[in-house]
């Protein structure tokens, strides 16, 4: 088993620019020797209580032991290269990256200080966990797919959502599935922000290719069953969608607007919104769901371990997504997973992802909206310094087991949202976690599907209406629907709103 899920080192003087906005105390402790202590990830103890029940609790995971994940074979990253966009590529390019040697990038006996260990983890962040086909070379050179997705740039023609991969000479590949995929922002000056709300349209080029590439129809049949199926429902609609055509499945992915995500475990029909792993450090829970808790590097560590290949082959009430028949585990030799070493020096490099300049600064304006947030209540859930009470909201429909109260931080105040992500897939706990409300400038689309385009829409009190046209994900073959729920605000005078929102912008 090739994992589903989701390496070119900085010059020197770009590694130490990330530093720049910390205090000089901070920096310097960065470059003193450092020795980390590194949890073991896949421990008994710590995965006993890591994860909460899915909505429907018979069917939450039962994952691998700790036996089986360590016999799995350790994960290898070579120097990978830029993926330019055609007709942006340097003359000679493409036969000079047939021409350079396979070369390993990361090494911990080399990693002497923390700042040594936080630069290798960027090295980890960008490395596929995937070069068998998720991303193909003829994709990364078709011209009429970057058309086609729209696909954001950096302003030297660079596509940075996956990477040109060298594992012998000769041989070149497209690197796919690594953090870099969903978690990059290309910004409006070209300009790339690592660890944001990506915004790569990954789901418009999975469509490309079944429309216009000789995709046999029951590979993508089998695609959306084991990326998302959930069987164990009555009227899964995955299950449902895994039987139709492949060109009503590119119908489905079409309509994901880039900022969602196409995910394992989770959703076509209501996508999640790609999570800002920006200030990750700051929250408890991980995931629109808050399907896995966060209360140590151990945990940001499992997080990665899971996403990047062990979620796919857990047991859900006796379903494997990515075991034969979709019911008996692989081989551990099959499989790959990180070094606990690359997984640490991963999570350090998360941790130290810091939000950008915000360009919105502090008004009479941006005063006054303050005071109307704190008086609107919006401190309740969204609390600074954090902008998150870091706690997790139940949706309509569902009810609260008596023992989640006492080992769980529960807001018992629905707040109307669709609870289809919530009950309907392999990540639904029954809850949204309360998300942080930093960055809100920079990011977007809003609410946990991505259905509102921009904080502005968030606001306007026409989108409870029927004959509202959302500005974000609304579905295939949708037209007009309303988009409710998180109603805070919305019948506030005009002049307040503008200001409240002056306010987030801000944060």
């Amino acid at each position: 088993m090739k994992q589903l899920c989701f390496i070119l080192l900085l010059a020197l003087a770009i590694g130490l620019l990330a530093y720049t906005t910390r205090p000089d105390g901070e920096k310097a402790l960065l470059s003193v020797p450092f020795v980390p202590d590194i949890p073991r990830t896949w421990d008994s103890a710590a995965l006993a209580d890591y994860e909460i029940p899915l909505a429907v609790a018979k069917a939450s995971p039962k994952n691998v032991s700790p036996d089986y994940y360590y016999q799995m074979p350790e994960m290898v990253i070579y120097k990978s290269y830029p993926i330019y966009a055609p007709g942006r590529e340097p003359k000679g390019y493409w036969e000079w990256l047939h021409q350079q040697e396979p070369e390993v990038v990361f090494d911990p006996a080399k990693l002497k200080t923390e700042a040594d260990w936080i630069k290798a983890g960027e090295l980890v962040f960008d490395a596929p966990t995937d070069t068998t086909g998720v991303f193909t070379v003829r994709e990364a050179r078709d011209s009429a797919m970057y058309a086609y997705t729209n696909m954001p740039l950096t302003k030297e023609g660079i596509m940075p959502f996956a990477r040109y991969v060298v594992p012998k000479k000769g041989l070149v590949v497209v690197s796919g599935l690594g953090c870099v995929m969903c978690h990059t922002r290309v910004m409006p000056d070209g300009t790339v922000l690592k660890g944001a709300q990506g915004n790569s349209p990954d789901a418009q080029r999975v469509a490309y290719t079944y429309r216009r590439y000789e995709v046999p129809e029951p590979a993508a049949q089998g695609f959306v069953k084991a990326l998302m199926g959930a069987p164990w429902l009555a009227d899964d609609p995955h299950t449902q969608l895994s039987r139709q055509s492949k060109l009503a499945i590119a119908d489905a992915l079409d309509a994901m607007p880039p900022g969602t995500v196409l995910r394992e475990g989770a959703s076509i029909l209501f996508p999640p919104q790609v999570p800002n792993l920006i200030g990750v450090n700051e929250r408890k829970y991980m995931d629109h769901g808050g399907v896995n808790r966060h209360r140590n590097i151990g945990d940001l560590m499992r997080y990665v371990a899971l996403n990047q290949s062990v979620n796919m082959i857990a047991s859900y009430d006796g379903f494997v997504p990515a075991g034969k028949g979709f019911k008996e585990v692989p081989a551990p030799a099959t499989g790959i997973r990180y070094s606990e070493a690359q997984l640490y020096a991963l999570a350090k490099f998360i941790y130290s992802l810091e939000h950008p300049a915000n360009p919105n600064k502090p008004s009479a304006l941006t005063k006054r909206g303050e005071r109307i947030y704190a008086e609107q209540g919006c401190v309740s859930c969204h609390t600074p310094p954090a902008f998150t009470n870091n706690m997790l909201t139940p949706v309509d429909g569902f009810e609260v087991p008596d023992e989640h109260r006492k080992k769980y931080d529960i807001f018992d105040i629905s707040v109307g949202t669709d609870p289809s992500y919530a009950l309907k897939t392999r990540r639904g706990t029954g809850y949204y976690k309360v998300p942080s409300l930093k960055g809100l400038w920079y990011r977007g689309p809003f609410l946990h599907d991505g259905s509102l385009a921009t904080l502005d829409d968030l606001l306007d009190p026409r989108r409870l209406r029927d004959d509202y046209v959302p500005t974000g994900f609304r579905g295939a073959g949708v037209t007009q629907k309303a988009v409710r729920g998180h109603e805070f605000g919305m019948d506030l005078p005009e002049a307040d709103r503008k200001a409240l929102l002056a306010y987030l912008r801000t944060l």
